[in-house]
């Protein structure tokens, strides 16, 4: 017959400690209370033996503390976000928490309904990915504990972790110049999102820094989905001959574009020429493999949580962005401009600039 299930009362009885004692050691704090190593072996042993259970939920009213983690992200099919959020929730894991998870669709109105479902839920903080198109109802939850991440408003107090898109997108940008390439596409994303404006500013300043012409240039997109990669190069393709390469500033943008461009009969990078913003493994295995900006994901997951912990340890936070990196695999080529001979090519504009830095 297996022994009864007991409290910690009656635990503590049979002992002959206080339930205080019992306490801390059954919730990890036998060390902060210097008890000694004997007694927290025999407190666990006949807390197995006589298979006592905690009541978790009397325990977290005690402490007004729920164990739980509002996660928000704009779009779980696209896997930058779904990646982050398996970092995040491997981490809070580690850390006794669970998360709630949901996904806003790019939705403004969904994601303030999901805040005030977790704050009715007295989470104990919350890490978002905002849509990122309007602040206004993010104010009304600055009382809780809470980090936004990739995409933030620098207006809010509230603490960010995320990539320098400035950075990355003008080292992308440079990266194509330096091969040659001076007539350019930038398909973007959620237009007045951070994360797109940084993008196409560093993208932009490396063109102006290189004295490319404006004409030369085109921007253009409307989020950050496969089907805005598909049917802005379809169009870009039929509008400027004379491209030779594309910068997508978000994966997805970039399989969508990738795709588009084998539709219409073109090779990469023999014919036309793609960098992508935002690096993923799979672009290891496609054809060719892609030349991307990689942001450090695990460390924005592990970062954001880090920061959130704070927060709620009711410490002083600070927002973070992380260096971006270059990954070079063999989708951008260079651009061997035709001879100085050929005029009809000079008048449709196939030759780049002098001044690009070789």
């Amino acid at each position: 017959m297996e022994p009864p299930v007991i409290t910690i009362k009656e635990l503590a009885k049979l002992l002959d400690l206080s339930p205080t004692t019992v306490s801390r050691v059954l919730s990890g704090n036998a060390k902060k209370y210097r008890i000694s190593e004997s007694t927290e072996k025999l407190v666990k042993k006949t807390a197995k033996q006589y298979q006592y259970e905690p009541n978790q939920i009397a325990r977290n009213l005690r402490l007004k503390e729920t164990n739980t983690i509002g996660l928000v992200i704009p779009d779980i099919s696209n896997l930058f976000f779904a990646n982050l959020a398996r970092i995040i929730e491997i981490e809070l894991r580690k850390r006794g928490k669970l998360i709630l998870l949901s996904d806003t669709h790019d939705s403004s109105d969904l994601e303030n309904e999901t805040l005030m479902f977790l704050f009715g839920r007295k989470v104990d903080g919350i890490l978002i990915a905002p849509v990122g198109l309007t602040s206004e109802h993010l104010r009304r939850f600055t009382h809780v504990p809470m980090v936004m991440i990739d995409r933030y408003f620098t207006k809010l107090p509230i603490p960010y972790v995320s990539t320098n898109n400035f950075e990355g997108a003008y080292v992308a940008t440079q990266y194509l110049i330096n091969k040659n390439h001076s007539k350019i596409a930038c398909i973007q994303g959620l237009v007045n999102t951070i994360s797109n404006k940084e993008r196409v500013r560093g993208f932009q300043k490396a063109i102006d820094d290189n004295g490319i012409s404006s004409e030369d240039i085109r921007i253009c997109g409307t989020d950050f989905s496969i089907e805005n990669g598909y049917n802005t190069t379809k169009k870009l393709l039929k509008q400027a001959s004379s491209l030779t390469a594309i910068f997508t500033l978000g994966n997805q943008i970039a399989i969508g574009a990738m795709r588009a461009i084998k539709e219409n009969g073109l090779k990469i990078p023999e014919d036309i020429s793609i960098i992508s913003f935002d690096d993923q493994a799979y672009f290891d295995l496609t054809c060719p493999p892609l030349t991307t900006i990689r942001q450090p994901i695990d460390l924005i997951g592990t970062e954001a949580v880090s920061v959130l912990f704070d927060l709620m340890d009711g410490k002083q936070a600070e927002s973070k962005i992380l260096p971006a990196k270059l990954i070079e695999r063999s989708s951008v080529k260079d651009f061997n401009p035709p001879s100085r001979s050929a005029s009809a090519d000079e008048k449709n504009g196939l030759i780049p600039r002098s001044s690009i830095p070789k």
